[in-house]
């Protein structure tokens, strides 16, 4: 298995390195040729200021990350697009690794606030995303997608929107603390909108009040989808109901945290804008 430190990260630029990036897609998501991100697409994005950066095993690209450029309530923001790795080099911290890189980029140009969105129900990506690299989110768009040729899509393409703050005192400390960072202590009278059950069922639960609310999803969500679709699907409509009514009422996601014991992990919802 080669070493995490054998893998170099570097900015994309030559139109046979968007060819590999292009193959790459079909590779991580399981797409077909029209829902790929072509290279003649990139060629001009990258022209006018669009970030991509490319994980290289000597010369193989082994993942990526892509942000454009764009304006969001009058702001100058990059929206990553896409962050991939091959799944035989999903040990090495690449994800993370990209992130960063893509984070220095933005700074460099004058941006210090990235978007992007993500699966909810994805457990992994919820833990870089808020445990590790910070972000916050108070959107939740429904089949945002729309209907793709991804196998990864099976759940329809809801996402949480989130925002990377990157020079706010919350994101600076969790990537200079993130080796040694403690689970945050969940608080035990916060309201859960949704609990994991003995059977990895959803309990939904209608209150909602506090300063803080709970969503939990389970961490195995591609073995219950590949034996129990239907439960899954119940997943993805209860989490869709506590996200939308949370997210109206003024909370918004900060923190997320993974039981491995119990299979689960945890969103945590506060009432104090991060944003």
């Amino acid at each position: 298995m080669t070493h995490s430190d054998a893998i170099v990260l570097r900015d994309i630029d030559q139109l046979s390195e968007m060819r590999q990036v292009e193959q790459i897609q079909k590779s991580i998501w399981g797409v077909e040729d029209l829902d790929v991100l072509p290279a003649l697409a990139l060629r001009p994005l990258k022209e006018v200021g669009a970030i991509l950066i490319g994980a290289f095993d000597k010369d193989r690209l082994i993942g990526f990350v892509f942000g454009f450029p764009g304006r969001v309530n009058g702001e100058n923001i990059i929206h990553s697009d896409m962050l991939g790795v091959l799944r035989e080099y999903r040990s090495l911290n690449l994800g993370f690794r990209l992130k960063l890189a893509q984070r220095d980029r933005a700074l460099s140009m004058g941006i210090d606030t990235i978007t992007w969105t993500f699966d909810p129900l994805r457990s992994v990506n919820a833990s870089l995303n808020f445990a590790r690299l910070g972000v916050t989110a108070n959107r939740y768009e429904i089949d945002y997608y729309g209907e793709t040729s991804s196998v990864l899509h099976r759940l329809g393409t809801d996402r949480l929107w989130v925002t990377w703050s990157l020079n706010s005192e919350r994101v600076v400390q969790r990537i200079a603390a993130i080796a040694g960072r403690q689970p945050q202590q969940l608080e035990t009278d916060a309201t859960s909108l949704v609990t994991v059950g003995p059977q990895q069922e959803p309990l939904p639960h209608h209150g909602l009040g506090g300063n803080s609310v709970l969503i939990e999803i389970p961490t195995n969500l591609d073995g219950i989808l590949g034996t129990q679709p239907e439960l899954a699907e119940d997943w993805r409509k209860f989490t869709r109901d506590a996200f939308t009514r949370a997210l109206r009422a003024g909370y918004v996601v900060e923190d997320f945290e993974i039981d491995k014991q119990k299979e689960k992990g945890t969103y945590v919802l506060s009432l104090t804008s991060l944003l």
